[in-house]
């Protein structure tokens, strides 16, 4: 028992001891010290007490060769706490400030990818990972030799792939919510978006299903349009998809024709400006 309590005691003290003399530090005002402990403190990964003195110190060496790695850690260290957005800022600004060191390309590249790092799950915004997107291609653009560009392009293919979801899963809420109008519409401009999608298929189907929905559901006026305008959608997937299993999407068409030649259409203008 007394020696648990020594060891305790002893623990507490080291932890005040050491607590001491960071304090002792950061308050001396005495610029190498603080720098000198401040990259002793990066290289043993104690990111928030570096960060605390390169703060401080970055003034005092503002202008001369110590500047560019302190601007340079200092940003690595907002990185490794997750302080995403000012690493970002942090990362931008040392590559313009310091445009010709040998670490601008990683600087440049760090920026990109410290907002890569904030893209937020697909059911979320996407505001950060379009502009994720938009500075990896940027870096890819202006490095097109470096060995990053590789790392870019799977990193963009990778945001890219939560956008198309992200799209994908917001045409099938509106067609479960009984919204065919905004399904068509999200679908059709998915597939805009990005022609190359391995969801092709599902696509289509989904765009089938949903324009025969629609017009089931539309007033009298607009119902014989839009019956035809499904005949269109499923005449490109049996095209596109003549093998396989389609009987449903066949059915579909067929009813679709059969509607839109009720001769109640017959002769009738449509002069409606409703849905």
């Amino acid at each position: 028992m007394q020696k648990e309590l020594f060891l305790g005691v002893l623990l507490a003290v080291l932890v005040v001891s050491c607590r001491s003399s960071f304090e002792k530090v950061r308050t001396s005002n005495d610029g190498p010290l603080m720098l000198k402990t401040a990259n002793k403190l990066y290289a043993d990964k104690e990111y928030f007490k570096a960060s605390t003195l390169y703060d401080i110190i970055f003034t005092n060496f503002r202008g001369q060769k110590e500047a560019e790695d302190i601007f340079f850690n200092n940003a690595y260290c907002n990185y490794y706490l997750r302080n995403y957005e000012t690493a970002n800022y942090m990362f931008t600004s040392y590559g313009s400030t310091f445009f010709n060191s040998s670490k601008k390309e990683e600087a440049d590249f760090m920026a990109a990818y410290s907002i890569y790092k904030t893209s937020a799950d697909y059911k979320l915004d996407q505001t950060q990972t379009q502009k994720a997107i938009d500075l990896l291609q940027t870096f890819a653009n202006t490095y097109l030799e470096s060995q990053r560009v590789k790392e870019c392009n799977k990193l963009i293919d990778e945001l890219r792939l939560k956008l198309e979801f992200k799209m994908l899963e917001q045409g099938k809420l509106y067609y479960n919510l009984q919204h065919f109008q905004g399904a068509i519409t999200t679908l059709e401009n998915l597939l805009i978006e990005f022609p190359d999608t391995k969801n092709e298929k599902e696509i289509r189907e989904l765009m089938v299903r949903s324009g025969f929905e629609w017009a089931e559901n539309s007033i009298f006026e607009k119902q014989k349009e839009r019956y035809l305008k499904t005949v269109e959608i499923a005449d490109f997937y049996l095209s596109k998809y003549p093998t396989g299993k389609n009987s449903d999407i066949k059915e579909i068409r067929k009813k679709a024709i059969s509607k839109s030649n009720n001769p109640l259409y017959n002769g009738y203008q449509d002069t409606s400006t409703k849905n």
